[in-house]
């Protein structure tokens, strides 16, 4: 069960990040010659995602626990 939703959590991260921009190719680029002398890379126009980071605060609750060794002189 546990590797279940890590795989799910794992496949709901990668598309975020697959999907966090657009790309327009704004020149189809060319060829380059037969002699091999080069070429022409396209333009692509990125638009990258808009992430906004913030602060907020939080109270939490945590509980209170006490621990009592039953032996020290072992390790």
């Amino acid at each position: 069960m546990r590797s279940s939703r890590r795989w799910i959590a794992a496949m709901a991260a990668f598309a975020l990040a697959a999907g966090a921009c657009t790309a327009k190719v704004e020149d189809e680029g060319k060829m380059p010659d037969v002699e091999v002398k080069g070429g022409e890379a396209p333009r692509v126009d990125v638009d990258p995602a808009r992430v906004e980071v913030g602060t907020d605060t939080h109270t939490v609750v945590t509980p209170t626990v006490n621990v009592t060794p039953t032996d020290t002189t072992r390790r």
